[in-house]
Formats: C-alpha cells, sequence, structure tokens
C-alpha cells in the first residue's frame, strides 16, 4: 500500500462558509441561510466525532472581508454543559454562531455587496494548515483539506489568486472541495481537479447535510473504497487579462505569458514584459506605453 493511501493518525478540514447576502437563495428567502449553516455545523461536529484527534476551522467569507468563525481567537468561550451534547460540539456550534452575526453586523451599510472574496479565505486556510502542520508533533501522521460551502455566482475577477492558491495547495498536497449550492462553477472545479477533491453541485438545498455526509466526509484514503459522484468534464478555459473573462481561443505572450481576448488585443497592446514603441527609448518615470511584441501568438 503507498503512503499516500495509508489511514492517518487526524484529519484538520478547513471549512469556508460563503455568507454573502448577495447569493440568490439568500436574497429569495434570508432564513435558508440559517438552515444551512446548521448542517455545516452539523457536518463539523461529525468531522471531529469520527476521531479524537481530528482538528477543524470554519472561516466566514463576506464581500468586505473573510475572518475565522472558529476556533475563536483569544479566549475560548465559557459554554455550559447541555445535557446529552458533547461540550466541545456545544462549542462548536456557540462560536461559529456568535462570530457569524458579528462578521454580518460589520459590513459597511452604505456599500453595495460585491463579489465573495473566496480566494482570501482559500488563502487563509492555507496558513492556518501551514501552522498546524508546524505546531504537531512528530511523527504524527496528518492530513488535511478544504471544503467550500458556497453560493455564489463563478468570476474570472479573482483569477490569477484562485490560480495561486490552487497550485500551492497542490504542492503542499491539500486537497479542495467543493460544495456549490446554486451554480455551476468552472474556476473552482479547477481547483478540485488540480488539487484531487471533489465537486458537487447540491440538486437540492433541503438535502445539503446528507450530501455533505456522503460525499465530503470521508477521508481521502478512505475516497477510493466508496462510490461518490464522478468529476465529469473540467473546464479549463484561462481568463484574459483584460477583461477577466474566460476565453476558448485568445492572444498569449510567450514571454510574459499574459492573454488577451482578440477584440481587445489590437486597440489595448498593453503588456508587461513588451517592447517599447520607439527603439532604445523609456519613460523617465517607469510608466509608459508598450506595444506587444511579435512572440504573442494565436492558441486555441
Amino acid at each position: 500500500m503507498a503512503d499516500d493511501e495509508l489511514p492517518s493518525d487526524s484529519s484538520l478540514l478547513v471549512i469556508i462558509v460563503d455568507t454573502n447576502p448577495n447569493q440568490r437563495y439568500i436574497t429569495e428567502d434570508p432564513k435558508v441561510l440559517t438552515g444551512c449553516l446548521d448542517a455545516v455545523i452539523a457536518f463539523a461536529n461529525s468531522h471531529l466525532m469520527q476521531k479524537s484527534r481530528n482538528q477543524l476551522a470554519v472561516i466566514g467569507c463576506h464581500f468586505h472581508k473573510s475572518e475565522y468563525l472558529y476556533p475563536s481567537p483569544g479566549k475560548p468561550l465559557d459554554v455550559r454543559q447541555i445535557d446529552g451534547q458533547y461540550e466541545l460540539f456545544t462549542l462548536v456550534e456557540k462560536t461559529i454562531k456568535m462570530r457569524l452575526v458579528n462578521l454580518i453586523k460589520s459590513q459597511p451599510q452604505d456599500e453595495k455587496p460585491g463579489e465573495s472574496l473566496l480566494a482570501g479565505a482559500l488563502a487563509m486556510a492555507l496558513c492556518f494548515i501551514a501552522r498546524m502542520r508546524r505546531e504537531s508533533p512528530p511523527g504524527l501522521r496528518t492530513s488535511s483539506r478544504i471544503l467550500i460551502v458556497t453560493g455564489s455566482s463563478d468570476t474570472a475577477a479573482q483569477y490569477i489568486n484562485y490560480m495561486n492558491v490552487f497550485f500551492t495547495a497542490q504542492k503542499q498536497q491539500v486537497l479542495i472541495d467543493v460544495c456549490s449550492m446554486d451554480k455551476h462553477l468552472s474556476l473552482l472545479q479547477q481547483g478540485c481537479d488540480i488539487t484531487g477533491g471533489l465537486y458537487l453541485k447540491v440538486p437540492s438545498l433541503e438535502g445539503l447535510l446528507q450530501y455533505l455526509l456522503w460525499v465530503f466526509l470521508p477521508d481521502a484514503s478512505e475516497r477510493t473504497k466508496l462510490v461518490l459522484p464522478g468529476r465529469g468534464r473540467v473546464d479549463y478555459r484561462a481568463a484574459c487579462f483584460c477583461h477577466r473573462e474566460l476565453l476558448t481561443i485568445g492572444y498569449v505572450c510567450s514571454v510574459c505569458l499574459s492573454g488577451e481576448c482578440c477584440n481587445n488585443l489590437p486597440n489595448s497592446g498593453y503588456c508587461c514584459r513588451m517592447k517599447p514603441v520607439l527603439p532604445g527609448t523609456g519613460p523617465a518615470s517607469g510608466i509608459g506605453k508598450y506595444k506587444l511584441s511579435a512572440t504573442c501568438a494565436l492558441l486555441a
């Protein structure tokens, strides 16, 4: 049996919950967010219940910032024991709900909700995983993975940030799983395929907890023994640097690898490593207009 197929002694799970009020299922019925949050909390407690050494972190992703919902920075909450419930489960539930309320209240009231900062939340998750790995005792086998629960639409504005996070996670052997509650997300599906994680578009929010427990609760070593949804066809289209839109055909520079859409190329002519318009001249201030060199090619 290969080393990556051996069961780990501990599993670290970082859950990123998208709480952007601009999501369609929240705008239609804000009470649905409470049910989805309860499903995520039940799923998180199920992860902790599998092994005593399992670790958990939850990050709330909003349109203005992302912050940790669990564990709480500083002194943990004083939780009273509830009959019939494990104290750790009560601590997880109370901490997540309290810090989520503070996150929602901290949003700017005069600012229109924009896109969710999922790329930044992924970077925070990778930093947390790296810190926990450094603090883990020697000889402890720990598997790490990230689960994104979102209902936001796909956006190419964070394309570069997404790619940096995906390849960093691949290098650190961190799986990225995505649970989409609304639309198909091609960029996040690329991250799942790059890191070896699972991608699932939930057909109904009423069965969110069942889908979370069925697909995303098993660890990486256990998934090979289960019948799980296939990855399907992955859309690997890149985003242009000018409009941040996904392209099937576009111009790419072999020097800096920046790509632009066909319609914008003759008019823009900007690239970070291109030749000056006049040979041997350049702006003294370091800011100037550059022309695409002959090394740019049309790729399909």
